[in-house]
């Protein structure tokens, strides 16, 4: 598990900025597929939640994929210094399929799964109920 400040471009790629090294950047190397949950942390236990499952895969970029990768970063993180992580490198991680809840607006217990298309767009595959 890792905890990490992430970015979103428009075609729904995540990305975020790590030390190589990293247990997890040498998770990402080894086996590329890769499962996300986003979620805000001051959700209350017992209270009604939403949040965001991501499943699909990512990797280390390079080049041009990661100058785009640190324009995205640099856009929803305006501190952001690239000269105070040397080391770091960016990762881009492309989502398949994403499964969401939320209880206010969907009930308690329901999932909504979409797979993802080329170019982020988004496409109903099934809703789960579990009582």
């Amino acid at each position: 598990m890792n905890t990490a400040y992430f970015a979103w471009s428009p075609e729904f790629a995540l990305v975020w900025l790590s030390e190589p090294s990293a247990t997890h950047s040498r998770n990402v190397r080894a086996r590329p597929g890769v499962a996300i949950a986003v979620y805000d942390s001051n959700q209350t236990w017992g209270k009604p939640d939403r949040g965001i499952q991501l499943f699909g895969s990512a990797r280390e970029v390079s080049g041009a994929r990661a100058r785009r990768a640190e324009e995205i970063y640099a856009q929803r993180f305006p501190r952001y210094e690239p000269a105070d992580f040397g080391w770091y490198r960016f990762y881009r991680f492309r989502p398949r399929r994403v499964k969401l809840f939320d209880e206010r607006r969907l009930g308690a217990g329901t999932f909504v799964t979409a797979r993802v298309d080329t170019g982020g767009r988004l496409g109903w595959a099934r809703t789960d109920i579990y009582m």
